[in-house]
């Protein structure tokens, strides 16, 4: 009955078990046997060469990312409602040592080369304007759209020719890759993304996330900024292990699958309703607040997005005959 956020889904068994694996002696930090794997994982799932490192949020992957690609006195170009600009808290600054925001524009919170382009072109070249030395988008966006491997490339295209790093947010890449139905190097290092946010904790992993830098030279100082932040854990290795088995068996495209599935059910239902296309595990809905209070009534959780507007997330656990009441609940209105 719960649609608030896949961040309060249960973790995965497989994930449980692969950290009952791991509670034994090893090297502290990132020394064990399991941090050793993440490199060579990420590289055969890439198709190649990456480093990769654990970290224990999105909110530290995305900080420490941006960090990488830009400096404290450069900018980062991203959407309007970006999870770097509305909800980290002044993370990506911080991280940064003060490097800027810079705000662009687009549908469902996708930006498109118009919208990027339309930024950077505003801005002179002189000592008195912050200069962008990156661009950030994420994928599945905050309003649960997809960019296809083009319109990554598009982007991508802009930040070669202008000299800029290229970050993806990809607290819910699984669930895009997902919906996309193509290799995950076709929407990332093949269409210009330097460095990967990929996202496990919302899929099923329980405090593990990973930094995928496909320009590996970028991860020798990220080591160095995670541990000067007070986030290289001791006991790493049950990071990695989170990470490993999500891996194993492509289990995270077989979640995200899951939760799009059920996504799309609601979206079916929703019918007129819908704010957005479904293509990821979010639901957005035009509803009043007596519809809303009347399915709260009923016993469904779910955050209100703006007025008349409501969110509904799907997870990785929640099977049809979990989803359908609400289907059903929503098709009355």
């Amino acid at each position: 009955m719960r649609f608030f956020s896949d961040n309060a889904a249960p973790v995965c068994p497989e994930v449980i078990q692969a950290m009952l694996e791991a509670n034994r002696l090893d090297t502290a930090y990132d020394g064990d046997q399991w941090s050793k794997r993440l490199d060579g994982a990420f590289s055969d799932l890439f198709g190649t060469a990456v480093r990769a490192i654990w970290v224990p949020s999105g909110t530290s992957a995305n900080a420490l990312a941006l960090a990488a690609l830009c400096p404290p006195w450069g900018g980062v170009v991203c959407h309007r409602d970006a999870h770097i600009q509305n909800d980290e808290c002044g993370a990506p600054e911080f991280y940064t040592h003060g490097a800027k925001l810079m705000i662009a524009e687009g549908e469902g919170a996708k930006m498109t080369p118009e919208s990027v382009a339309q930024v950077l072109d505003l801005i002179a070249n002189d000592v008195h304007r912050v200069q962008p030395h990156a661009i950030s988008i994420t994928n599945a966006t905050e309003y649960g759209l997809v960019y296809a491997p083009g319109e990554v490339a598009a982007i991508g295209e802009i930040a070669r020719a202008r000299g800029l790093g290229f970050h993806m947010d990809g607290a819910r890449f699984a669930n895009a890759v997902a919906h996309l139905g193509c290799a995950p190097a076709e929407v990332t290092w093949r269409a210009g993304v330097d460095v990967l946010s990929f996202g496990f904790v919302k899929n099923g992993g329980m405090s593990a996330e990973a930094l995928v830098f496909f320009k590996p030279e970028l991860a020798e100082d990220t080591l160095r900024r995670r541990k000067r932040a007070g986030l290289l854990l001791s006991k790493g290795r049950y990071l990695a292990a989170q990470i490993l088995a999500m891996l194993e068996g492509d289990l995270w495209l077989a979640n995200a699958r899951a939760a799009n599935a059920g996504a799309l059910l609601l979206g079916q239902a929703a019918g007129e309703r819908l704010v957005h296309p479904v293509e990821a595990n979010e639901v957005f809905l035009r509803v009043m607040p007596e519809e809303a209070a009347g399915l709260r009534a009923l016993g469904f959780d779910f955050y209100d997005w703006a007025p008349g507007e409501v969110r509904l997330v799907t997870s990785w656990d929640q099977t049809e005959d979990a989803i359908r009441p609400l289907a059903e609940a929503i098709a009355r209105l």
